[in-house]
Formats: structure tokens, sequence, C-alpha cells
């Protein structure tokens, strides 16, 4: 039963695929592993979004020039083959397990990116950090989380992405300057507000600090503050903290300045919106 499902699943895929050509303007996990392969190759270095646009196109037909195909921009069967391995096999063809590559990873990458549970570059290898990404969204959906990404996996996957199940203040008074999504071959979990070091950044909403210190996973200095109904918020690279753990704010209590500690490029605020764990776009809680 499982491999008859696993064999429909590839079918599906394979003619989705076919379905879409011209690439249609939906967002795509079979477009996103198509930009993964082309940018191994060297032949697209826009960002990993699942979007068919002008970018993929160009470097689909650039492929096809080179292997002698026609040059029509479109990723049909020949141009997959012609991939090799970075081509096959389609997602829902077999079951992912650690040690694997190929399209349907880096199509299960960017699946579970989009779902709030993102594994480091795209890069099409099923790796320590994928597996570990997986077994997060095995947990949070509610299925066994043995890391192994099979039809129940992926049929949750197909599930819209969640949102924020709560309604926030913006956290600081200035212009989002990096949206959530994918940005180059990662995934931004977060927006970031440009902001000169030092302005105020406020709680967006009631609740209790789970977290006021330095993270050295890259946040810098970080307030987490736990919400209602498993929501969080995070307000990460701070060049201080005003709050503490234990403590309980309302919307618009200072938490602490903008800064640029941790891994960051200069002063601005990158704030987070998770449900039960798992990375929300913060618009959808405006």
């Amino acid at each position: 039963m499982v491999r008859a499902r696993l064999r429909i699943a590839a079918l599906l895929a394979a003619v989705g695929v076919l379905v879409c050509a011209p690439m249609a303007a939906a967002r795509s996990a079979d477009v996103a592993a198509l930009q993964v392969a082309l940018r191994a190759l060297g032949l697209y270095d826009g960002a990993v979004d699942g979007d068919a646009g002008p970018g993929t196109r160009a470097g689909v037909a650039r492929f096809q020039s080179r292997r002698g195909l026609a040059a029509d921009g479109v990723a049909g069967p020949r141009t997959r083959r012609a991939l090799g391995s970075r081509g096959r096999p389609a997602l829902g063809a077999r079951a992912i397990v650690s040690g694997t590559s190929g399209w349907d990873v880096a199509a299960l990458q960017w699946q579970l990116s989009i779902h709030g549970f993102p594994s480091g570059a795209f890069d099409g290898g099923f790796g320590a950090r994928t597996r570990a990404a997986l077994i997060r969204f095995q947990a949070w959906a509610g299925l066994a989380a043995d890391g192994v990404a099979g039809p129940g996996t992926l049929a949750a996957l197909r599930r819209p992405a969640p949102a924020s199940i709560l309604r926030f203040a913006a956290p600081i008074a200035a212009p989002v300057s990096d949206r959530f999504g994918p940005r180059g071959g990662t995934f931004h979990t977060g927006v970031d507000y440009a902001a000169p070091a030092g302005q105020a950044v406020s709680a967006a909403g009631r609740g209790c600090v789970t977290w006021a210190g330095y993270d050295s996973g890259g946040y810098g200095n970080l307030v987490v503050i736990r919400h209602r109904l498993g929501m969080a918020t995070f307000y990460a690279h701070l060049s201080s903290i005003a709050v503490r753990q234990g403590q309980c704010v309302v919307a618009g209590d200072r938490v602490g300045r903008v800064g640029s500690t941790g891994r960051s490029t200069g002063p601005h605020l990158h704030f987070e919106m998770r449900l039960r764990g798992a990375a929300v776009d913060p618009m959808t809680g405006f």
C-alpha cells in the first residue's frame, strides 16, 4: 500500500511539472527544487522561492542550450533527465531518509522552511540539520517524529503554512527592510526593521518573558515573550535588554533597544513570531 501511494504521488508530481509549463506564477516545491539545481550549476542567483519568474526561466534556457536541448525555459522531462541526480527523483517517489540527496530532498527542505522549520541552506542534501528540522515539524504536526519523510509527512506539508492566531502591535516605529521568507539560498524566519542603534523596542503584546539574555546561536541579545495559545515573539540583536526572565509585560512596554549583537551586519531589529515553535510570517499577526 505504501509503495503504491508513493508511485501515485511520484506520477502526480511528474505530471504537475508538465502541467505548469510554461511554469506557473504560483509558488511550488518543484520550482524551488529546480532553482536549487540551477544554483548548484551557477545558472541562477536569485532566491529559492518556488516562484517561476524570469530568472528561473532564463536559467533553465541557459542549461538547455548547454545540453543541446530546445531552449524554451520549460523544465520538462528531457530537461529533468539532463539534470541528472539534481533532477530526480520526484517528490513522493520514495521515503526520504538521512543520507539521500536530489530533487525531492530540495523540495522537502523548501516545504519545511515555509512551514516554519528551516534547515539552513537549500542544497538538496539530507543531512543532520534537515533531519532535525523534519523531526521538529513531525512533532509539531502530531506525526510520528521518526525523521523519515513518507506519505503522511508529505501530506502534512501540502497543507497551508501556519499563520499567527493572535493580533499584535508593531514592536517598533521603523520601516521593514527584510521580510519573512526566502533569502538567497536560505530562509529568513522573521522581519527586519531598519532602525538606528539605541531606538526603543516594545513588546508586541501581553505575555511573560521566557528568555532575556545573550543567545550564542546568532540572535545576540535576545528577548522572547510567551503569549496565549502557543504564540511567542522574538526580539533579536538588541544593544541592551530592559526586562528579566519571568517578567510579564503588555503591548508597548519597553523590552530593550536596537543594536547589532550576534550575527548582524548593522543596527536593526530582527522580530519573529512563532506558533508552538513554528516560525510564522509576522505580517499575519498585524
